[in-house]
């Protein structure tokens, strides 16, 4: 039965009218009494649409010439005549152009950033390296910059997220929610709940798991391999104002390796001449340690892929992950709350504080005990990687953009507890100038949190000496908290090794399907009746229908994974239970148990094993 749409009009109803004799003499052609099929009559889409899409593409029925004065483009038709009763409906041997998902993806805005929820992105022009007028005229710049950027949101099951930032070349295709695969239960209730992670750590890390594998960028006329890394995609603006990195321009980007096929975040500065090469062995020595609340450096080099002379140094990758100015810091959008607008709290809980200052401290600590200096302890350049946890990035690169083989380590050593002391009350204050006005700030975190926050962040920016060490500062964090921390620290490893458990089950189940893979039709077996249609193979084609190919009474697919993993799960632990294994043709069963079912599969796989061997 075909189908078609008359164009909205104000009126629902069709005027019919009597032929004349002027219609007669327009269309000679059509006969009277034809078959209704004949090509000689008049297609029906002119009558009712005024033109037909297919008359150049294959339609057999008449089209009479367009009139000088009508109106092709016009979608209102005309009164039709009696014909228009009897004209037949013409339908394309060939389907239409069918519907995609990509037509539901909007398109790209050129001044967009092209990398969705960046680890690196959100570097705002706040930095003591470069040379800023002031720092209310920086905070107004940073929240014009952010604007064309796209942040980290709250995931959206119906948006194809990854597919509004990117246009890959292959095909789209529908996305499913990220917890569609996951059959068992929550784990969480079993737990105490952990300061380190979050309720929906799945979900995050299917999160993290997209964002490594999504694909570049096209267009941006970056190379295809630099040293070894290929598929970049940069994880910031590249238009607009540029950020930058002491005085130079720095760009950040994810690549891929050639050597393990892993994700690093490849950190670029233009036009840089390397004067030193001595300048290279502090990023030997980065490259040793090894901190849980350290980016890990993993090699530099310079290079003029880019057309200009680049240094660019390698870091492990953290997808979605945030700056601490975006996460804490940076004014957020008011939401709507019980019926009125507004403003998320801004204020750091103690906790959170005290867990900031142990991380931050012990990290310095690893880095001051290596011989080095971190020079990054700054708000735009230490990572929050997931729940209340900190990582330092940028490691290194100042030690070769400013290397000076005279300068002591003792003195950038003492400068790095300063920032720190800088960095307490920016996060206490929530604001990146607090230091500016220190009698407002000491109020401020007089009144929301203890003394003892206060009296360390006093000691971190007074005067440098000798016995101004990063050791007495974690002596001044107290035992209690470190132990509270490592408590925390703990509960997540168990709630890790809770989830790590329920994965278990599908390593068995894969090897399962596996099995069945290598056992069930195979192609150079098709003609072998001992292999394929008697014994234990039999019985295994029998077992895979029934798990597989099941139809319902209507002789409809049944599409049930309950039914195929309580089936695979009994057959692996290979239960006394029996089932009924019908043929194709119905006219056989056999009543055979898990655990028979079983040894024919051991026994079939054993043999194309000893066959391969």
């Amino acid at each position: 039965m075909a189908f078609f749409s008359r164009p909205q009009s104000a009126s629902s109803a069709v005027k019919i009218v009597s032929p004349t004799e002027l219609d007669d003499k327009a269309k000679p052609q059509l006969k009277k009494g034809g078959p209704p099929d004949s090509p000689q009559r008049q297609c029906r889409n002119i009558l009712i649409y005024g033109s037909c899409r297919f008359q150049d593409k294959g339609c057999l029925y008449y089209h009479p010439p367009v009139c000088c004065k009508a109106r092709p483009e016009s979608p209102l038709p005309g009164p039709l005549s009696a014909h228009a009763v009897n004209a037949p409906v013409f339908v394309p041997k060939a389907p239409l152009n069918t519907f995609s998902a990509s037509s539901l993806i909007p398109a790209l805005p050129q001044d967009a950033s092209p990398s969705p929820s960046s680890n690196y992105q959100g570097h705002n022009d706040y930095d003591p390296y470069a040379h800023q007028a002031s720092n209310d005229a920086v905070l107004s710049m940073e929240s014009q910059d952010h604007n064309g950027q796209f942040q980290v949101d709250e995931y959206d099951d119906t948006a194809a997220s990854l597919g509004a930032f990117y246009q890959p070349p292959q095909n789209s295709y529908v996305r499913q929610p990220l917890d569609y695969h996951l059959y068992t239960h929550p784990i969480s209730d079993s737990f105490t709940p952990s300061h380190f992670i979050g309720d929906a750590l799945r979900e995050e890390l299917q999160k993290r798991s997209e964002t490594i594998r999504a694909a570049p960028v096209l267009g941006l006329n970056l190379p295809g391999e630099l040293q070894g890394y290929h598929s970049l995609a940069p994880l910031e603006s590249l238009a607009g104002d540029r950020r930058k990195f002491f005085s130079w321009y720095s760009t950040v980007y994810r690549a891929s390796s050639s050597t393990d096929g892993a994700s690093y975040a490849l950190r670029r500065i233009e036009n840089f001449r390397l004067m030193h090469q001595a300048a290279f062995s502090a990023i030997e020595t980065w490259s040793h340690i090894h901190h849980p609340n350290i980016v890990r450096v993993r090699e530099a080099f310079t290079t003029r892929t880019f057309n200009d002379n680049s240094l660019v140094v390698a870091y492990d990758y953290h997808p979605n992950a945030q700056t601490l100015y975006e996460t804490h810091i940076k004014q957020k959008a008011p939401v709507f709350h019980q019926g009125r607008l507004q403003a998320l709290p801004s204020n750091l809980s103690e906790d959170t504080v005290w867990t900031y200052i142990i991380q931050i401290s012990s990290a310095i600590r690893a880095v001051h005990e290596a011989g080095l200096a971190v020079r990054m302890v700054d708000a735009t350049k230490i990572l929050v990687t997931g729940k209340n946890r900190l990582r330092i990035s940028s490691c290194g690169i100042a030690d070769v953009l400013m290397y000076d083989g005279r300068q002591e380590i003792s003195m950038l050593q003492q400068e790095d507890l300063a920032m720190f002391g800088r960095l307490v009350f920016a996060l206490c204050c929530n604001n990146l100038a607090a230091m500016n006005t220190l009698p407002k700030a000491l109020d401020v975190m007089g009144r929301f949190y203890s003394v003892d926050i206060k009296n360390i962040a006093l000691y971190l920016i007074s005067k440098p000496g000798p016995h101004k060490t990063i050791s007495q500062v974690i002596e001044m964090t107290g035992k209690s908290r470190v132990l509270r921390e490592m408590d925390g620290m703990q509960i997540s490893l168990d709630r890790m090794e809770g989830e790590l458990m329920s994965e278990l089950e599908n390593g068995r189940l894969v090897r399962l399907l596996c099995k069945f893979g290598f056992i069930n039709e195979r192609p150079e077996f098709a003609r072998e009746p001992r292999w394929s249609e008697t014994g234990d193979r039999y019985i295994i084609k029998l077992f895979r229908d029934y798990v597989f190919h099941q139809v319902d009474e209507n002789g409809n697919p049944v599409v049930n994974l309950s039914h195929v993993l309580a089936c695979l799960n009994k057959l692996d632990s290979g239960t006394e239970e029996r089932i009924m294994l019908v043929s194709r043709d119905e006219q056989s069963c056999l009543v055979v148990s898990y655990k028979e079912v079983k040894s024919c599969i051991d026994a079939a796989f054993s043999d194309l094993a000893r066959v391969s061997r």
